[in-house]
């Protein structure tokens, strides 16, 4: 079943996420960032920064503490076993730091099929803003399967 294109521009719940001191240093940690401003608050300060701050791709982790993560996907009736990440994107406007409460405000932007309807991909782009401020622009495709679509 192709995914309706009548989803194109729903919003979706908003929520908001505590940038963590300690979490921000152990995602850096873990993908094998060396740079001490992801680390020792005070080389943060020396480089010109207010704290610690937010490695890139780490609003991607926090854009995944929303209350219900799956909800269109079970409003859009898609099988959680049938989809892949096919694509994250970022476009950054200014940086996020520890201790910022970031908003997250998500809305889908567009949806298509390939391969005769065997794949469908519903994409989604996240505003992430600190006290109105645009941070970045998270992009997001899924690509679902359609096990029923000839090939």
């Amino acid at each position: 079943m192709a995914i309706d294109p009548a989803v194109i521009g729903r919003i979706l719940p908003g929520h908001e996420a505590l940038a963590e001191r300690g979490r921000l240093r152990f995602f850096a940690k873990a993908i094998g960032e060396t740079d001490p401003l992801y680390f020792d608050v005070e080389a943060a300060k020396a480089a010109g920064h207010r704290d610690l701050p937010v490695p890139p791709t780490f609003l991607f982790c926090l854009e995944m503490e929303k209350p219900d993560p799956f909800v269109l996907l079970r409003e859009l009736e898609i099988d959680v076993r049938n989809i892949l990440h096919g694509e994250q994107a970022f476009e950054y406007h200014t940086l996020a730091y520890a201790g910022d409460t970031l908003a997250y405000a998500s809305t889908v932007t567009d949806s298509y099929s390939k391969k005769g309807g065997a794949l469908d991909f519903l994409v989604r782009n996240t505003d992430v803003t600190r006290d109105g401020e645009l941070i970045a622009r998270l992009t997001n495709t899924l690509v679902v399967r359609n096990p029923k679509a000839q090939k």
